[in-house]
C-alpha cells in the first residue's frame, strides 16, 4: 500500500521528505500535528506546523524551540523533499492539524489527536480521504461514548447552584481543555469571572489573541476570596499547597476518563465531567467511514478493539505501536 513511512526510532518516519511525525526525541524535520507537550517537544532543527501550534510552542518553550520553523495554515501546502505536506484542522485543540502527505499518487493522513464534537476554541475536523488514515485510539473501546458537552456543563453548574459556598475546584488539561470548559460556561449563560491557575493563563491569552472569547476570566490569587467561585486548575495543583487557599473545595474533573469510576475514585473527585478533547468510539468509527481509507494504521491507544472493527468493515487495518504519547488528562 504505502511503503514510504515506518516506524523508526520510536517516531513515524516519512522516509522521502526525511521527516518525522511528532517524534518524541530531537529530529532535523518535524511535522508537529498539535502543542501538547507529548506531541511538540523543543529541540528539532526544523519544525513544520500551523501558525497557532508554532505560537504554542514559542510560549511553552522559548523562541528559540527550533532552528528554522514553517507555519502552514489550513489548506496551505509546501513541499518537503518529494513529499507535499498539507494540514487540516483536526478539531482537537487550537492549532491542531491532520497532516496529509502526497507522494508519487499515494496519500497518507495522520490525524494527530482529534475530536467530531462541536468546540468553539478551535476549528472543526475536515474529512480527508486518503489511502492510509493513521488515527489514535486512545478512546477505542465500545465502553467509551462520550456525553454531550452541555450536559456535562449543566451538571456542573446545577451542583454548583446546590452549593453556592463552595468553591468549584475543575482539574483540566492547560492546553484546549480550560479553555473549552470556559466557553461551554460562556454558552450555558454562565457570566460570572472564572478564576484561572496560573498555568492557565498564558494560554488563555493566547487563545484570545487568536480570537477565542472567553469573556470574563481572573488569576486565581491569594488575597481574591473564591469562595463560590468556578476556579480551573491543572491536575499538578491538585493536593499542593495551592489548594490551601481555596474554600471548602468541591472537587470537580473533566477528562473523558472520568467515564471509568475507579479513576475518578482514585483522583477523589467528588463531580466527574465526562468531557473529552478525543473521538469517542462510535465518532472513531464514523471518521473512519467517512474518510474511506484503503488501510488504517493505529496508533496510542485501545489499538486491538479498533483495528478488529475496521477488518469486519473489510478495511485492512493494523496497529502502529507509537510510543511516548500521554492521553491521560484529556
Amino acid at each position: 500500500m504505502i511503503d514510504w513511512a515506518r516506524i523508526h526510532k520510536k517516531g513515524l518516519f516519512i522516509e522521502p521528505a526525511q521527516a518525522y511525525i511528532d517524534p518524541p526525541f530531537a529530529s532535523s524535520c518535524a511535522l508537529i500535528t498539535h502543542g501538547h507537550a507529548d506531541h511538540a517537544r523543543a529541540g528539532h532543527k526544523h519544525v513544520i506546523a500551523t501558525t497557532q501550534t508554532l505560537d504554542i510552542m514559542a510560549l511553552r518553550y522559548g523562541a528559540d524551540f527550533a532552528e528554522h520553523k514553517t507555519a502552514l495554515d489550513y489548506g496551505q501546502s509546501v513541499q518537503v523533499r518529494d513529499v507535499m505536506v498539507t494540514m487540516a484542522p483536526s478539531g482537537h485543540v487550537l492549532g491542531s492539524a491532520q497532516i496529509i502527505l502526497d507522494y508519487q499518487g499515494k496519500r497518507l493522513v495522520a490525524a494527530g489527536d482529534y475530536k467530531r464534537k462541536a468546540d468553539p476554541t478551535c476549528a472543526p475536523f475536515e474529512v480527508v480521504q486518503c489511502d492510509v488514515f493513521v488515527t489514535e485510539a486512545t478512546f477505542g473501546l465500545p465502553v467509551f461514548r462520550h456525553p454531550d458537552p452541555h450536559q456535562e456543563i449543566e451538571k456542573l453548574l446545577s451542583v454548583h447552584r446546590l452549593f453556592p459556598e463552595r468553591t468549584m475546584l475543575v482539574g483540566a488539561y492547560a492546553l484546549g481543555k480550560a479553555q473549552r470548559i470556559i466557553t461551554l460556561l460562556r454558552e450555558a449563560g454562565y457570566n460570572q469571572p472564572v478564576y484561572l491557575h496560573g498555568a492557565m493563563q498564558k494560554l488563555s491569552l493566547l487563545y484570545e489573541k487568536w480570537g477565542v472569547s472567553l469573556g470574563n476570566w481572573q488569576a486565581a490569587t491569594a488575597d481574591i476570596s473564591l469562595a463560590g467561585k468556578i476556579v480551573i486548575a491543572p491536575p499538578s495543583a491538585f493536593g499542593t499547597s495551592w489548594m490551601r487557599r481555596l474554600h471548602d473545595p468541591l472537587i470537580c474533573f473533566a477528562s473523558g476518563w472520568m467515564q471509568v469510576r475507579q479513576r475518578a475514585k482514585q483522583r477523589g473527585v467528588e463531580l466527574p465531567l465526562i468531557l473529552s478533547d478525543h473521538a469517542d468510539w462510535d465518532d472513531l468509527l464514523a471518521t473512519i467511514e467517512q474518510v474511506a481509507p484503503k488501510q488504517v494504521w493505529v496508533t496510542h491507544g485501545r489499538e486491538d478493539a479498533l483495528i478488529h472493527a475496521c477488518e469486519m468493515r473489510g478495511i485492512s487495518a493494523k496497529a502502529l505501536s507509537l510510543i511516548g504519547y500521554d492521553e491521560s488528562e484529556q
